[in-house]
């Protein structure tokens, strides 16, 4: 078993408050877990209202899938047109 985990920094520029930076969070992270078999959350930068961090996990019996999933993700990320990706860590265990 392989446990692969990956924290991907956001920039957002659009939003004006910390409201807006959640529902534009929001409307990211319900969009990975419709499409990808990862968990997904908001690990820091909550008070940041242009800056957010989320935490993804994803276990498998193969490493490629663990990878293929995440850069799947990260392409997912990128073509919404709200956020930059600013920093993407993968790790394995």
């Amino acid at each position: 078993m392989v446990i692969g985990s990956a924290t991907i920094t956001l920039r957002m520029f659009t939003p004006k408050s910390l409201k807006e930076k959640r529902q534009i969070l929001k409307s990211i992270i319900t969009g990975i877990k419709s499409q990808y078999n990862v968990s997904v959350a908001e690990i820091s930068l909550n008070d940041k209202w242009q800056l957010s961090e989320i935490g993804m996990a994803c276990v498998s019996n193969d490493t490629k899938v663990i990878y293929t999933t995440f850069n799947s993700i990260v392409k997912f990320i990128e073509q919404d047109g709200r956020v930059e990706i600013i920093t993407i860590n993968i790790e394995m265990l």
